[in-house]
Order: structure tokens, then C-alpha cells, then sequence
């Protein structure tokens, strides 16, 4: 598979969109490097960062200043993916984008310069659901295991049983959007109930990479995500936690103190993989 269309947006910044082949068409990406990166260099760890959106809206801009905060601090490159929508293209287009986009990432690291043995996921809202899934899809496929998972306020729960009172925590999400993301999202009620779309159903959270799971105290989310958190926990997955009171849901991605425990936390696993065996290989579907 090859990258094509590839545009410099910000020289300065080594920030660059293409599009890589995907099941259903072309997948949109934006790649951050750190200023400087010499291809001399030492292999720089990877970050596959999905913006948010509830499933149905959301593209590479919103996802810009996590990207370039994260791809500069932790010394990383950042491969910002723009997965299939709904209700165009429903479950289970998004985590199948989210996992052509990881293979295409690893067949290509050497042009990319990145070490494919330090691969971290992340996203946001529905892109954190997506990174929780793609986590697990890459296990199930037998792939290489990813270094580390950063969740940021992610919808898990398609159930909703868990949603907290929008009104009394001041949360500018409310049930009826949930509902409505999940509607044309997961437009057949069996499907609530696949782990890769509801990480929350899932029974076998063993052998999962090492999460940090962000959550806003003004959000109604946070109560399934802290959940998943304890569930991880329970299955012996390394898991960090971190409530941000008097923060909203929509404002969380871009809190520069989140972003900042989401730069030690990957430089810490990133340390960690580096240390550890590297005879692993990813097997693209």
C-alpha cells in the first residue's frame, strides 16, 4: 500500500496530509513530526491520534492542537487519522479504517522513520472509542501489541446505563446526543453488544496496553469511562486515571494540563518498550 497526494501543510512544523488506502476508499491522515527530525536520527516513537465527533461529524482539524502538542512534547510523530462517518458509512467503518490505517503505519516505518515497536493509540469522544477497540481488534488479529492507549473522555457505553444527570453536572453533552450519535452509528441493536463497538461489553480486557483514561468532571460520560478504567484494572492492564474538575467534555481534549499527563505518561511507556523485546511482528490483514 501506498501513500499518495501527500501536501506540506506547515514546514516548520514537519506537518504533512495524504491519504492511505483503506477498506472502503481513501483514509485522510495528518502527520505531525517533531521540528528537526533528522531521518539520521534515532527511530521516533508513533502516537495514532482520532479526533472526536460522535461517530457521525469531526475531521483532522479538530484534532490539530492535541496533535502538534503531543507530537512536539513527547518527541513523537503523530499520525492524525480522519476514519469513515456515519450514518453513510456505519459500524463497522471506523474501527476497520482505524486498523488499515495502524497497518499501513507499521508496513511503512521505515519511510516514516518511526520505531513500529513504540506505537501508542489516542483519541477523543468517539475517537477514544475507537482507539479502546483498536486496541483490541489488533490483539484478536494477532498484531503487534501497542505500546500504550490514551482515552480522552470516550463514548464506550452504547447502552447509555451508565450517563450521568447532564443538568447537574453542567455538561454541554447530553443523553439525547449520545443517543443520536449511537442511532446511526450502530444502526443494528446487536451491534451495541460487539466489544469493538461498545468497549464496555467487552469480557476479555487481558493483554491490553497500558491506558490512560482522561475523563471531565462536567461530563456525562465520565462515570462509564471511569468504569472501564476499574474493569482494565481488574484484568491486570497498567491503568492511569485522572478526573479534570470543572471541565467539560468538549473542552477537555484541549486542556493544556491533560495534554501535559498525556506527554509523561507516553514518555514513560515509550521508555518502557524501548527496554523491552522488540522480536514482535504486526501482521497487516
Amino acid at each position: 500500500m501506498q501513500a499518495h497526494q501527500e501536501k506540506p501543510v506547515n514546514e516548520a512544523s514537519n506537518v504533512s496530509n495524504f491519504a492511505v488506502p483503506g477498506p472502503l476508499g481513501d483514509i485522510p491522515v495528518r502527520l505531525y513530526q517533531p521540528a528537526g527530525t533528522s531521518k539520521a536520527g534515532a527511530l521516533l516513537p508513533l502516537v495514532l491520534y482520532f479526533h472526536g465527533g460522535g461517530f457521525v461529524a469531526g475531521n483532522l482539524d479538530d484534532a490539530e492542537l492535541q496533535a502538534q502538542y503531543i507530537s512536539r512534547h513527547s518527541h513523537a510523530a503523530v499520525l492524525s487519522v480522519a476514519y469513515a462517518l456515519a450514518p453513510a458509512k456505519p459500524f463497522p467503518a471506523a474501527p476497520e479504517d482505524a486498523y488499515a490505517a495502524a497497518c499501513w503505519a507499521v508496513k511503512h516505518a521505515g519511510h516514516l522513520h518511526i520505531d513500529p515497536t513504540r506505537i501508542a493509540v489516542a483519541g477523543d469522544d468517539a475517537g477514544g472509542n475507537l482507539a479502546a477497540s483498536l486496541t483490541m481488534i489488533t490483539r484478536d488479529r494477532c498484531a503487534m501489541p501497542f505500546a500504550a492507549q490514551v482515552l480522552i473522555s470516550p463514548m464506550l457505553d452504547p447502552s447509555m446505563t451508565l450517563l450521568g444527570d447532564a443538568k447537574r453536572l453542567n455538561s454541554d453533552m447530553t443523553a439525547r446526543e449520545c443517543a443520536d450519535s449511537y442511532r446511526q452509528y450502530l444502526p443494528q441493536t446487536m451491534q451495541r453488544l460487539h466489544p469493538y463497538a461498545a468497549p464496555m461489553e467487552a469480557s476479555r480486557l487481558a493483554g491490553l496496553p497500558s491506558a490512560f483514561i482522561a475523563t471531565a468532571g462536567c461530563d456525562v460520560l465520565h462515570n462509564e469511562a471511569e468504569k472501564y478504567a476499574a474493569s482494565l484494572i481488574l484484568a491486570g492492564v497498567h491503568t492511569q486515571v485522572a478526573r479534570f474538575a470543572g471541565i467539560t467534555h468538549g473542552a477537555l481534549r484541549t486542556h493544556i494540563p491533560l495534554l501535559k499527563e498525556i506527554v509523561e505518561f507516553l514518555r514513560r511507556r515509550f521508555s518502557v518498550a524501548s527496554a523491552g523485546p522488540s522480536n514482535l511482528v504486526f501482521q497487516p490483514s
